[in-house]
């Protein structure tokens, strides 16, 4: 019986699924900001804001257990020495989800799902002209 057992299966295989949710964790520590389904996105932010409450506690039980769904050395350093510490004072909801529309092939609703302190980065060549404009100026 699986009184109790609810898991979002998304529409694969539980393999398929779990790897999938190690790879999309692994980006979105390492990028901020990822897009992806909306239902995906919710599996997404739960087990991400877990990895986040364990790298909070810097033990090596935390990080073997973190380990095991981040298989990445570097964005496992990363959760446990600059993530995990700017959420010190947090308690929980690490990450938000903002819709953003839909995917013009198959209709499907996406959303954004981003860390709570994220700042989209300048590009190089936005910065180049800031600094030209104020030259001018």
């Amino acid at each position: 019986m699986r009184h109790r057992k609810t898991v979002k299966k998304l529409g694969v295989k539980k393999n398929h699924r779990q790897a999938m949710m190690r790879n999309m964790v692994v980006s979105l520590l390492d990028h901020g900001r990822i897009t992806t389904t909306h239902a995906r996105a919710k599996v997404l932010k739960s087990l991400a804001d877990k990895m986040i409450t364990l790298g909070k506690n810097d033990t090596v039980f935390s990080r073997r257990v973190a380990g095991k769904t981040i298989q990445n050395r570097e964005t496992l350093k990363k959760l446990f020495h600059q993530i995990a510490p700017e959420f010190a004072d947090r308690n929980g909801g690490y990450t938000r989800i903002i819709r953003a529309g839909i995917r013009r092939g198959d209709n499907a609703a996406l959303s954004m799902v981003e860390l709570v302190n994220y700042e989209p980065k300048v590009a190089e060549s936005d910065e180049k002209e800031k600094k030209s404009e104020e030259k001018k100026k």
